[in-house]
């Protein structure tokens, strides 16, 4: 943007980043009980450690770049997952959404709300099962304007008693 506080003329180039990570934990794998809480099972706390690390090294190697960082941090995203699975049909595709999500945005700072669109592809890869992950920035987002909420309006305290 220039400095002026200007908006820069003409489209946006879109920022992309190609990362992949450890293929994570299935939705079963994720979450253990303790005592009456839910919490992140060893599995995919060891997920999303790895997946940390992975991106911390993608920076040491230039491939994640702080000008990308900072537009992905302020952009609305595109996020195209590619989950390579050992088998066909052990795995749903979306078992590992969620916490692939998760872990991608915790370390690279981001706010997952930001993610307008989102794409799942299964594939196999018996010897090398993985997450292929595409973040892109969405310039020319908008969302449909023709929907008005109707639900009841926020009521007042009454006061007058």
């Amino acid at each position: 943007m220039p400095s002026n506080g200007e908006k820069p003329s003409g489209p946006i180039a879109p920022v992309s980043l190609a990362l992949t990570l450890p293929l994570p934990p299935g939705v079963n794998n994720q979450y253990v009980t303790v005592g009456r809480r839910r919490v992140l099972s060893k599995t995919a706390q060891v997920f999303k450690r790895d997946a940390t690390k992975a991106i911390e090294r993608a920076r040491r190697d230039g491939v994640v770049t702080p000008g990308a960082e900072a537009a992905l941090r302020d952009a609305l995203l595109g996020v195209y997952l590619t989950f390579y699975f050992e088998t066909p049909m052990r795995r749903d595709l979306d078992g590992g959404l969620k916490i692939a999500l998760d872990a991608l945005c915790g370390a690279l700072g981001l706010d997952d709300r930001a993610v307008v669109d989102l794409h799942l592809t299964k594939r196999i890869d018996p010897l090398h099962p993985r997450v292929e992950i595409e973040l892109e920035t969405i310039s020319d987002w908008s969302f449909d304007r023709s929907y008005v909420y109707l639900g009841a309006p926020a009521t007042e305290p009454d006061t007058s008693t």
